[in-house]
């Protein structure tokens, strides 16, 4: 498992390297590429999330969160529609923060750039799959999700069909990668590679989030 995971984050490295030279241009289009792929490909998509949605009710699942985990056509025009609006914002990158002038006549100035390869762990909801890599690939980075168990299966489905239509638009390959294993130490795992991921962003429950914040080896967003 240690193997599969550290590869998807080397992967991500030297997509990372090759999507922040990209342009605004083209990342927006990589993102109405995968909104039209999402929405050509929610058949699948749906029959992935049925079968997730059929465990957890086999498991006496609360109706409160089988309604977190349930995707239908609405929802997943939703995610599509959520991908276009991206595209639509201003671009977050070569924006000029702060600047200054030393008394010695050297100016300085902040600039925002990508962070590089930004881990995102998550729980029941499968459209944070969409989310997750829509901001990411719109501010440069290349991203590793990490859903929860419960929707293994439907956010495995989102992450194929948006990682491949984000080559296919001439994204770099691995610029989205999603964690297979529904194994609760592949996230352990997923947050020790210091030098591969640059910060991790921890979506959920409060247990989640401090569990990342104790654990990681590397930076952690709270949220």
């Amino acid at each position: 498992m240690y193997e599969e995971i550290e590869m998807l984050a080397k992967r991500a490295r030297a997509a990372s390297v090759r999507l922040a030279q990209t342009s605004d241009d083209e990342r927006n289009g990589a993102l109405r590429a995968m909104a039209q792929a999402l929405r050509e490909s929610a058949p699948a998509v749906l029959k992935a999330n049925a079968v997730d949605v059929a465990a957890a009710r086999e498991k006496g699942t609360k109706e409160s969160l089988i309604d977190r985990l349930l995707l239908t056509d609405a929802r997943i025009e939703d995610m599509a529609a959520a991908l276009e609006s991206l595209a639509e914002l201003p671009n977050p990158l070569g924006r000029t923060l702060e600047q200054r002038t030393l008394e010695s006549g050297i100016r300085l100035e902040r600039v925002s750039v990508p962070l590089g390869v930004v881990a995102v762990v998550y729980e029941a909801r499968p459209n944070v799959t969409a989310d997750a890599a829509g901001i990411c690939l719109k501010s440069g980075n290349a991203c590793i999700l990490r859903g929860g168990s419960m929707a293994a299966r439907s956010c495995a489905a989102i992450a194929r069909v948006l990682s491949a239509a984000a080559e296919q638009a001439g994204m770099p390959e691995g610029s989205i990668g999603i964690v297979a294993s529904t194994d609760r130490a592949a996230t352990d795992v997923l947050m020790g590679l210091h030098g591969l991921i640059d910060v991790l962003v921890p979506r959920g429950g409060a247990g989640l989030i401090r569990h990342c914040v104790e654990t990681a080896k590397i930076p952690v967003i709270e949220t």
